[in-house]
């Protein structure tokens, strides 16, 4: 599995798209075996989902996100989480692996 957590200054931050860097992190095994540290490409309608796919990451885990942006990943296969805790991407995966993540609201409105 391959996991993509946008960061801003090491954590995850609120909105998606508007994120300094994205963390993509694979898992064997319920094991981190690989974290990559990776600028996003420009924030535009159907990139991010087309790259990420093309990376093949299988979930996202986001503070927010607006609802199209939802939609395009889940067409290509992408599973979007939101609403998690603004933690360090390993946290954010393990409590993800364990069952114990914390989600609530989409902290994007749009």
């Amino acid at each position: 599995m391959k996991f993509a957590i946008p960061l801003a200054y090491g954590k995850l931050t609120a909105h998606f798209g508007h994120c300094q860097e994205v963390a993509l992190i694979d898992v064997e095994d319920k094991q981190i075996n690989n974290k990559e540290i990776l600028v996003p490409p420009p924030h535009e309608p159907g990139v991010l989902p087309k790259w990420l796919s093309d990376l093949e990451v299988n979930v996202i885990i986001a503070g927010g996100m607006g609802h199209r942006a939802i939609s395009l990943f889940g067409e290509h296969g992408i599973k979007v989480i939101t609403g998690a805790q603004e933690l360090e991407p390993e946290e954010l995966i393990k409590s993800y692996l364990d069952n114990t993540l914390v989600a609530g609201d989409n902290l994007c409105d749009h």
